[in-house]
């Protein structure tokens, strides 16, 4: 235990500032939004559940071990483990790397477990259906677990952020279908900082009167190296809400697979985890990007 303990602390260092719930949503809309793309968990849900589970990023567990949803070992985890007394005393929680793995972990978490799989039939937007049906589904103990995640979205105005926010029109190798023509375009308040991190890759979200050159001269990149970034090039229009990489993706993601849904395309999927499109095409066999089949699952790794 000693050595778990010691493992985890190396990863983040204690923080002195207590984090008040602004400076939680600050730091964390744009892993919770992300994720929402990524699986469909509302942004609301995922934000009030971390910042209730976590004491807004200051507990223990948080701080020391980055795990901001309380989830434990289980049978399947391989990864590092930090031990603390819950429910009963020396119990396993996953330890992990940064807080955008903790984040992937609970959506996946959620998405890939059969007793919460009702939840995804729930219209967009219903984060109360959300926070009660996840106490049904016995995610927690506390008999007031579904009345503080309401209070602490309409408390905070969470709701602004389950909105989709990645419109696919007009991006490369997308097909014109109903649903990327539909697609809704988010406007982002100023509580969300202009770069944001996946897996340690920076990305800005792409706001209202932003263009290519602006954004490739506020971060002191090339045009031509923003493009490349992104899989993009002079006919790519950049329209609120797309994700922009500022430095080159990776060539793959910790998370192994992708279910294709309605309207996506492989850039899309490229640009969600942050993985070069061309390694993706070699991963799966894809000579056209363009047309990817619902339900089909892309290799990420």
């Amino acid at each position: 235990m000693l050595t778990q303990m010691l493992v985890s602390s190396k990863i983040v260092a204690q923080s002195t500032i207590r984090l008040s719930a602004t400076d939680y949503i600050n730091a964390y809309a744009p892993a919770a939004i992300k994720d929402m793309q990524l699986t469909g968990v509302p942004a609301s849900i995922t934000l009030a559940q971390g910042m209730f589970e976590s004491d807004y990023g200051n507990s223990p567990l948080a701080q020391q071990a980055n795990n901001h949803f309380g989830i434990k070992c289980h049978k399947e985890w391989n990864g590092k483990t930090y031990i603390q007394d819950d429910d009963e005393k020396n119990e396993c929680f996953r330890l992990y790397e940064n807080v955008q793995q903790s984040y992937d972990d609970h959506s996946n978490f959620l998405k890939t477990r059969p007793r919460y799989s009702f939840l995804f039939s729930l219209e967009q937007g219903d984060y109360i259906g959300w926070a009660k049906g996840l106490k049904q589904a016995g995610y927690a103990t506390n008999p007031d677990y579904a009345n503080r995640l309401i209070k602490l979205i309409e408390e905070n105005n969470l709701s602004q952020y389950d909105k989709p926010v990645l419109n696919l029109q007009n991006a490369p190798f997308a097909h014109q279908t109903d649903t990327i023509i539909k697609t809704s375009v988010t406007v982002f308040p100023l509580l969300i900082p202009k770069i944001s991190y996946c897996d340690d890759l920076p990305y800005a979200i792409a706001a209202k009167g932003d263009t290519w050159y602006k954004l490739a001269k506020e971060n002191d990149i090339t045009l031509a190296n923003i493009f490349k970034y992104n899989d993009a090039g002079t006919s790519t229009i950049l329209r609120q809400g797309m994700l922009v990489y500022l430095k080159p993706k990776h060539n793959c993601s910790h998370i192994e697979t992708h279910l294709v849904a309605s309207g996506e395309t492989l850039w899309y999927i490229s640009q969600l985890y942050g993985v070069k499109l061309k390694k993706l095409m070699r991963y799966n066999r894809i000579e056209d990007a363009a047309f990817l089949n619902v339900g089909e699952v892309i290799k990420l790794r």
